[in-house]
């Protein structure tokens, strides 16, 4: 498969995989319920698929973005969707799940503030705009109690302290924030 094929597979057909990879991780969840803890940090993944189902079927995040904070301008492009998506999510999650499972519990603090502060700009957004918008409802109902259900357990960890959890905080909100910087700089 040529370079530039596989680019166009994935800018339009990743969300394919959320829809095929949530209830195939959500199979593999007993297999850690050894430890609360890594369990939680590995929900965040199917939890987070779940989330990007509602936001980008039918193209429904992206419309909602170019239309209410790009004033009709196209700030973000399928490929950035798709960019954001597979390596600012998944990828990122599933990093933090192996550190956290093979080096150190705090890695997995990375996956719960991406969930939890991924809800909040939604609900921000919600607030902001006054009306629903696409993630809203998944951000609420799975990552405020999924992403908070982590941060709690990965807190009672050793060696899970304050540099933890403001080392991964910060490093989300530098993502968060190259996410903004990319559509503001394209509007």
């Amino acid at each position: 498969m040529r370079a530039a094929s596989l680019r166009e597979l994935l800018r339009d057909h990743w969300l394919m995989g959320a829809l095929a990879g949530a209830p195939l991780l959500l199979a593999l969840a007993p297999l850690l319920a050894f430890s609360a803890w890594l369990l939680w940090v590995f929900l965040l993944q199917p939890a987070y698929m779940i989330h990007q189902l509602e936001e980008h079927v039918g193209d429904r995040f992206r419309t909602f973005v170019n239309t209410h904070v790009a004033q009709g301008q196209e700030a973000l492009t399928p490929a950035a969707v798709a960019v954001i998506n597979i390596g600012g999510v998944w990828i990122v999650n599933a990093a933090a799940l192996l550190l956290a499972g093979l080096s150190h519990p705090g890695w997995g603090l990375v996956a719960a503030y991406l969930a939890v502060v991924n809800a909040v700009t939604h609900i921000a957004a919600g607030v902001r705009f006054r009306s629903y918008n696409p993630g809203l409802v998944t951000s609420v109902a799975l990552f405020l109690p999924a992403g908070i259900a982590a941060l709690i357990l990965l807190s009672r960890e050793p060696g899970v302290g304050v540099a933890a959890h403001l080392g991964a905080l910060a490093l989300i909100l530098a993502l968060h924030a190259a996410i903004v910087i990319h559509v503001k700089r394209r509007m």
